[in-house]
Formats: structure tokens, C-alpha cells, sequence
């Protein structure tokens, strides 16, 4: 479980204090869902800057120039890659043909080794499973709604990704991991996270929780691009990967049986609780369908 949040000032009327104090705050609000590391992806012109640190959010010092609009960040519970080593925390790094990008991720690729052998991606001292979206985005030589749709139709396992290109365009493809958007006109900034919780402590610490807003909830198999001039377009991408198998023997499908009423009350929990391990009730029902006792449900989200 990590959370994926950022700042989209698309009119550039943030002073250079009041857009380090929104990254500060959604980061703070982000710890929730992970603290073994912090880290935020900006441009500065078309010069890609990254402050990462194996260190919770509240203890980042962010080093934001005049003149930077989009900001990109990502706090860290890890399942691959020791935290410890900088280079395994989001956001990565990539080069795309001639376009610079970065990219941080929510949630879990289980078939990264075998994309890396199929696709003969190079090798890479990056233990994280999510580098593998970055080389396959490298791979097409573009960012673009057609490379991000190949990347996360190639990936299997849980996710969601945001994009930040050197056009200041931020992407985000959506899986069946969290993500809200709230678009506050008047001020001509987006901001967004991984959970409406998040966004609003964010927004009660910033004193803007009443302000005017639009919320935007995307599709499980959306992708958004959200422009320098915050126009947002929309693409999609086949989720079928979504919910392959886990490749653990701790998961074994189960004939259709009828649940009994403690088997029932029992799923009702795991859905009230689903959202702090970073899944949706839906992601539950789609689990119990495909043949999940309701205890194995509950390990999978816990792994």
C-alpha cells in the first residue's frame, strides 16, 4: 500500500510558498498509507527534478523553484526494493525517445521479472517491481495516451500510475487502485490523491476545505491527461490484466458454494475495511467471484 498524490497549478498563480505548502500537506496526509519513503518529480524547464529520501513525508524538506507548476509525489509502504537503497523509491526516472518523464505507482507487478525476460528489457540495479512500467514506456520511445495503454495493458497485479512528461502533461492510468481528483477553478489548480481522506486533511490544513470544487473520480481503465493549461482528456486501456491470478499457492480457486451468514457478515468487513489496504469493495466482490474464500481475501489484502 502506497499513496500518489501531487499539485497541477495551471494558471501559475501559486507563490513558491504556497505550492511547497500543498506538496507538504498531501504529503503529510499521505502517510497513511506509507512512510518508509518520500519522494516528489518536477520540471524545471525541460531539466526533470527528483527529491527522494528513504525518510517519512513529514520529515522532507521539498525544494521547489518559482516558476514550477506540476509537482508529482509519492509516499511508500514497500513490498520490493529496500527503501534504504534511494534508487528503488518513486518516482522513477525515464527517457521516452526525447521526452524526459517520471512516474510513481500504487500498488503491485507481479510480472515484472517475466516482462523484462519477453520484452529483453535491459537489466537494471532498480529492485522495485514498478520499474518495469518505465521501461516498457522507454521501450515505445513516447509518452502518450498509445504507450501508457500498451504499458498497463502489459502489467499484471494492482494499480494505478501517474505519468509527469517534460510538457508539464500528467497522466494518470487508472487501475483498480484509488485516485480522486479535486479541481478547484477559481484557483486554477487540481490537486490529488489516493484516497478522498487524504485530500481532504490536505485541504482542512490548507484552510481551503470549503472552497468550490469539482471531484473527479476516474474509471477503472482510464487514462487521464491533464495538460499544461489543465485541460483533461481521456483515453482507455483494457483492464483485463487486473486481478490475474496471484501466483502464491496460498490462493486456490473454490467451486460456487452458497456463503453461510457469518461468511457474509465476514465480507461485509472486508469491504468496510478494503479502501486502508488500497482496494475498493468492488475489488472484493470481483475476488469472491472468481472463487476466493472470504479468509484468503483477507490475506491477499494483507499481503
Amino acid at each position: 500500500m502506497c499513496a500518489i498524490f501531487g499539485v497541477l497549478d495551471y494558471r501559475g498563480k501559486l507563490r513558491p510558498v504556497q505550492l511547497r505548502r500543498m506538496v507538504k500537506e498531501l504529503g503529510n496526509a499521505s502517510e497513511v498509507r506509507g512512510t518508509d519513503a518520500t519522494g516528489i518529480a518536477f520540471f524545471v524547464g525541460d531539466r526533470l527534478c527528483i527529491q527522494k529520501a528513504p525518510k517519512p513525508a513529514h520529515l522532507m524538506k521539498y525544494r521547489i523553484p518559482a516558476g514550477v507548476r506540476y509537482v508529482m509525489g509519492h509516499t511508500r509502504m514497500t513490498t520490493q526494493g529496500d527503501p534504504k537503497q534511494n534508487i528503488n523509491n518513486h518516482p522513477f526516472p525515464g527517457q521516452a525517445g526525447e521526452d524526459r518523464f517520471a512516474l510513481a505507482h500504487n500498488g503491485i507487478i507481479w510480472n515484472d521479472a517475466m516482462l523484462r525476460s519477453s520484452e529483453h528489457l535491459p537489466e537494471t540495479p532498480i529492485e522495485t517491481d514498478t520499474y518495469v512500467a518505465v521501461q516498457l514506456i522507454e521501450a515505445q520511445k513516447e509518452v502518450s495516451f498509445t504507450s501508457l495503454r500498451k504499458m498497463a495493458e502489459a502489467v499484471e497485479g494492482h494499480f494505478t500510475f501517474t505519468v509527469l512528461d517534460q510538457n508539464n502533461d500528467l497522466y494518470f492510468v487508472k487501475g483498480d487502485n484509488p485516485l480522486t481528483i479535486y479541481h478547484y477553478p477559481k484557483m486554477g489548480v487540481y490537486l490529488y490523491a489516493s484516497t478522498v481522506e487524504i485530500l481532504d486533511k490536505a485541504a482542512n490544513a490548507l484552510g481551503i476545505r470549503s472552497a468550490r470544487r469539482s471531484v473527479i473520480e476516474p474509471d477503472q481503465g482510464d487514462i487521464l491527461r491533464i495538460d499544461r493549461n489543465g485541460h483533461c482528456e481521456r483515453s482507455m486501456f483494457d483492464d483485463a490484466n487486473l486481478f490475474m491470478d496471484y501466483p502464491s499457492p496460498l490462493f486456490r480457486r473454490r467451486p460456487a458454494a452458497e456463503m453461510t451468514a457469518d461468511e457474509d457478515a465476514y465480507l461485509s468487513d472486508l469491504k468496510a475495511v478494503a479502501w486502508a489496504y488500497g482496494y475498493t469493495p468492488e475489488a472484493v466482490d470481483r475476488l469472491l467471484a472468481r472463487g476466493y474464500q472470504t479468509e484468503e481475501i483477507e490475506a491477499f489484502l494483507v499481503e
